[in-house]
């Protein structure tokens, strides 16, 4: 879609006619055009006069800018925070306090079953980005670093009732997603280390990975981890020595992840030395991995929550509930999507829904756990 100076102009209104549960021949009613030229809208191949753009907005409560905006052509400079992961120009941005970073959107991290529309696409020798999206919502969206599948329903909520802020998640494990913080490269970082004595397994980690930042600590859930198996639990695994069998093939988390370390104890706990698990040097990145490797006789056991376990329709052993909170700088609080996370976590429905996962309990989401 183009104005007449030539000018890209991008379309919105697909995006918040939906976030409104309104279709496209209810808004053409209300608008007075026919249900086509909302189509042609949202496609791209139409550009509505004034007239129409003022009663789009009125009635969808935004402003026009919120509809069709211009596509910047100016290159920014930006930092590339994932380097290892990309391959290709097209990036999410952020805005983390005076810095625009990119990330990927390709690699293991960048997504689950899903293509994303990128925010900017990186020019060549990765220093500058041509963003496809208005400057003022780059600096309105938040990323939130972690592993908790749940974040993305965190996501959801924020980005369907909320128009002037938005949520990004990326997939980082709980060391990983502190050390990204700490870099200063994202908002807020997820993270579930579970507690050793009167240890606060994500209050100790946190102090460690972010020693001159001033932080808030909230909580997002508390829910099941263990062993994913397969259906059934053929192999009757229920505790550690379980798995030291030489016919259990097992697959581990990477250094880092809270589950390894969790599977690290459970071991040293049971007198069982790391040589004895077939597969302990197997790394998967993260849960879904796990899960497939399952599902394809590759492994039998792999570390994982229950709730990844059912969606795969895997069986499960429980070996603890976990405290996942979110770890957000003090000086980012006033950050319109910070703010927007915060009160979503307060948000009746958003919990109801947490509470609906298999192994979640919202007892602990919205609670401040730690200041320092």
């Amino acid at each position: 879609m183009n104005s007449s100076d030539s000018t890209p102009i991008v379309c919105n209104l697909k995006e918040i006619r939906l976030k409104k549960n309104i279709t496209q021949t209810q808004l053409a009613d209300l608008v007075g055009v026919k249900r086509q030229a909302i189509y042609d809208m949202e496609i791209g191949r139409y550009l509505p006069n004034t007239s129409v753009a003022i009663r789009l907005a009125r009635i969808l409560d935004c402003n026009v800018e919120d509809i069709f905006y211009e596509i910047s052509q100016d290159s920014q400079r930006v930092v590339l925070a994932d380097t290892h992961e990309t391959t290709g120009p097209r990036v999410n941005v952020i805005k983390v306090r005076d810095t625009l970073y990119a990330y990927s959107l390709s690699g293991q991290n960048a997504m689950m079953e899903e293509m994303k529309p990128a925010d900017g696409l990186l020019e060549p020798g990765n220093q500058k980005v041509t963003l496809l999206k208005p400057n003022e919502k780059i600096e309105n969206t938040a990323l939130l670093m972690g592993c908790d599948p749940a974040f993305s329903i965190l996501g959801h909520h924020v980005n369907k009732n909320h128009t002037d802020g938005e949520l990004l998640c990326r997939f980082a494990s709980s060391k990983k997603a502190l050390d990204i913080l700490a870099a200063g490269q994202t908002h807020i970082a997820g993270t579930h280390m579970h507690t050793k004595g009167s240890i606060d397994g994500n209050i100790d980690l946190a102090r460690q990975s972010l020693k001159n930042i001033n932080c808030l600590l909230v909580g997002f859930a508390t829910f099941e981890e263990g062993l994913m198996v397969a259906r059934g639990n053929p192999f009757d695994i229920r505790k550690p020595e379980d798995l030291a069998r030489n016919k259990i093939r097992f697959v581990n988390r990477e250094k880092g992840a809270a589950l390894r370390a969790l599977f690290d104890d459970w071991l040293i706990k049971s007198n069982i030395p790391f040589c004895a698990i077939t597969g302990y040097h197997d790394t998967v990145m993260n849960h879904s991995q796990g899960a497939q490797k399952i599902i394809h006789g590759i492994c039998d056991a792999a570390l994982g929550l229950r709730i990844v376990a059912e969606t795969f329709d895997l069986g499960f052993v429980p070996v603890s509930h976990v405290r996942c909170d979110l770890v957000i700088p003090q000086d980012l609080l006033n950050h319109m999507s910070v703010k927007i996370v915060l009160d979503t976590l307060q948000n009746k429905n958003f919990r109801h829904e947490l509470n609906s996962l298999p192994g979640y309990d919202s007892v602990c989401t919205g609670e401040v756990i730690s200041q320092f």
